[in-house]
């Protein structure tokens, strides 16, 4: 089948999208609703000005849909983007959160697309070292969990990190994929990546209730600007 997958630049969505590849399916576009404020109730907001640079390393068409941030708005910013799309269904990369998956299949629906959720319900600690071994890689880009401090901000989700999340989860409560907002990560490289990303400038932002790493310059490897 010809999808399209909603897209975040983060790990849950690239995932998504390459299990869907795997299985035979056709990919070319990535739709990506862009709020206006940082916090939004369903998509990912950091680093969003990295979007059209992963696109182009996965040589893949990109769809950016503008939104007001709230629910409603970013609801009929991914209405309107999928309704001129020309695709069987939509791929997502929700794992756990009902309130995200029932509003996205809502819009689905209405629009006769077929929502294809990959990662729904799996084992979180076993899905994300899959996603490593799949050849996934991101950093960590945002956190806001009691336990996730300054020093994670940057860090690879690798199997280290994966085994601390999962403490953390023991402990305090942390989602270990980030589903619930605890953290957000940014892909540089996957297999569907020509190019990995290169982090070259960024700088951190940290508050009371959290911190980001807002990348304000990156590039293609091998590539010439």
């Amino acid at each position: 089948m010809r999808l399209s997958v909603l897209f975040s630049g983060g790990k849950d969505s690239t995932y998504a999208m390459y299990l869907m590849e795997q299985q035979g399916h056709q990919v070319d576009t990535l739709v990506s609703v862009i709020p206006s404020e940082k916090d939004s109730w369903l998509f990912h907001t950091p680093n969003l000005n990295l979007l059209p640079l992963q696109a182009m390393a996965m040589e893949k068409r990109l769809l950016r849909a503008p939104s007001q941030g709230s629910e409603e708005g970013d609801l009929q910013a991914l209405h309107q983007a999928l309704s001129g799309l020309d695709v069987d269904g939509v791929i997502a990369g929700a794992i756990a959160s009902d309130y995200q998956w029932d509003r996205i299949n809502g819009v689905c629906e209405s629009l006769g697309l077929r929502l294809f959720s990959p990662l729904w319900r799996k084992d979180q600690g076993m899905l994300l070292r899959d996603m490593v071994q799949a050849g996934i890689e991101a950093m960590v880009v945002a956190v806001s969990a009691e336990g996730l401090g300054e020093d994670w901000l940057g860090r690879s989700l690798d199997l280290e990190a994966i085994q601390h999340l999962e403490e953390l989860s023991a402990s305090k409560g942390v989602n270990p994929s980030g589903e619930g907002g605890e953290y957000e990560t940014l892909v540089i490289d996957s297999p569907m990546h020509e190019s990995c990303l290169e982090i070259v400038e960024a700088e951190r932002e940290i508050a009371r209730d959290g911190g980001r790493l807002t990348i304000k310059k990156a590039r293609l490897k091998g590539v010439e600007e």
